[in-house]
């Protein structure tokens, strides 16, 4: 592959959440491009044109033609969660996963087409409907003896707000951190049917398809419940000025069609806001005093 251009932003996110060894992954990154693509006979199609986060993700095509997805990122634990969760919905409703090297954070995908962003396509009611149909499909017990993190395990983010803090709460109001803290736990220990979510399903992760209307990418691979998969869309994509009332409509959209309790989406809506306020503020990365509000949100709709 020709010489790749490596975006500044993604530079300063890979080394805010990892470091050392982000950098070290980032001084490596062309010598494993150069590897993926002996070990698979893969040629770029074009520069990449995907937004870019945590990972590299580049369209390629493979020695028959067939284009695929190539996606890069420092190997960790998500990453084998990752593999692990596309390997057990197997494409139903999600991106197939072609081949994968979890322990060099390597996965090759189908390239999803036309592959159009969920919020770019159809009305607020329409994308609602979209998710709801999504999430129903996905549905899916949590496999037996599985290794896949768990929603107390995320929750210790928390944890980790009190320890940067020494104690306290750091830019973050102390009356919700504290509600959060509360909840977590009442939530996780009320879970009736463990259930193998996406994790982060919000509207740039379901693209749409021809194989079916709409596919999920980037799965995370969490143990937890329906009421806390709905969470990343409603989060997502609120209009300024109007969110709260949005928020409303989409929660009691999807909370009559997937049967599932209204005050128990709230509650893990505002502990999840409070929880990634404690992820930006670990990673170093924009968008907690959004959180805050989308906290307040959830809350003011209980």
């Amino acid at each position: 592959m020709e010489h790749i251009v490596i975006p500044p932003r993604f530079v300063k996110t890979i080394i805010g959440v990892h470091g050392e060894k982000g950098q070290k992954w980032l001084d490596g990154f062309e010598s494993l491009l150069s590897a993926c693509e002996s070990r698979w006979s893969i040629a770029a199609v074009e520069q990449t044109s995907y937004p870019l986060s945590y990972n590299y993700v580049t369209p390629v095509k493979l020695q028959d033609g067939t284009e695929a997805v190539l996606k890069l990122g420092v190997p960790s634990r998500e990453t084998h969660a990752e593999i692990a969760a596309l390997r057990e919905f197997a494409g139903e409703g999600m991106v197939r996963l072609l081949d994968a090297d979890p322990e060099q954070g390597v996965l090759l995908l189908e390239r999803i087409t036309p592959g159009v962003m969920l919020h770019e396509k159809g009305s607020e009611e329409e994308q609602t409907q979209a998710a709801a149909d999504l999430i129903g499909k996905m549905r899916r017990p949590a496999p037996p003896h599985t290794s896949f993190p768990t929603l107390a395990d995320w929750s210790r983010g928390l944890e980790g707000l009190r320890r940067r803090y020494h104690g306290g709460t750091g830019p973050l109001p102390a009356l919700m951190v504290e509600q959060a803290e509360k909840w977590f736990p009442k939530l996780i220990s009320s879970i009736r049917q463990p259930q193998l979510l996406h994790g982060d399903l919000h509207h740039s992760n379901m693209l749409a398809a021809t194989r079916e209307p709409w596919l999920a990418i980037d799965p995370k691979g969490v143990i937890g419940d329906t009421e806390y998969e709905c969470v990343a869309f409603l989060c997502n994509q609120l209009p300024a000025g109007d969110e709260r009332d949005v928020l409303r409509r989409r929660v009691e959209h999807l909370v009559k069609e997937l049967e599932l309790e209204r005050d128990r989406v709230l509650a893990w809506g505002f502990s999840h806001s409070i929880l990634s306020d404690c992820w930006h503020l670990e990673e170093q990365t924009d968008g907690w005093e959004a959180s805050v509000q989308q906290a307040e949100d959830f809350k003011g709709l209980m």
